[in-house]
C-alpha cells in the first residue's frame, strides 16, 4: 500500500512540474527581445558586409548585404534593434541610411513605413 502511495505521489510531482514547464515556456515568450533568442550584438556582426552602404547614402550595396538584409527585413523590430545596437553604433553604421538599405537593394517584400526609430523604412 506505501509502495503505491509513492508513486501516486511521484506521479502527481512529475504531471504538476510538467504543467508548471509548459506554462514557463510559455510565460517566457515575452522576456526575449526583439530578435527573438539572439543576441542582437551577434546578430549586428552579421550585417558587417552592410557597413560601407550603411555610412554612405550613395555607396552601391553589395550583393552579399543584399541577400542577408533579405533574411533580416522579415523582423523588423530585430532589424531595427540591430540598426541602433552598440556594434552599429561602433561600426560607423547610420541608422537614417541603414534603414534606406533594404529600397537599394531592390527588395520587393520589405517592411514599407515601418517606424525605426525617428526613422521610416522607405
Amino acid at each position: 500500500m506505501e509502495t503505491t502511495v509513492k508513486y501516486i505521489c511521484v506521479l502527481a510531482f512529475l504531471v504538476s512540474m510538467t504543467i508548471a514547464g509548459l506554462n514557463g515556456v510559455e510565460g517566457t515568450a515575452d522576456y526575449y527581445g526583439p530578435c527573438g533568442k539572439h543576441d542582437i550584438e551577434k546578430e549586428a556582426e552579421k550585417l558587417e558586409p552592410c557597413t560601407y552602404a550603411a555610412q554612405h547614402r550613395r555607396v552601391p550595396v553589395s550583393e552579399r548585404c543584399c541577400s542577408i538584409m533579405e533574411k533580416k527585413v522579415k523582423n523588423p523590430g530585430c532589424l531595427c534593434a540591430v540598426l541602433y545596437s552598440q556594434t552599429a553604433y561602433n561600426a560607423g553604421v547610420r541608422p537614417e541610411i541603414a534603414v534606406t538599405i533594404p529600397k537599394r537593394c531592390n527588395i520587393v517584400d520589405r517592411p514599407v513605413g515601418y517606424q525605426c526609430g525617428a526613422f521610416t523604412l522607405p
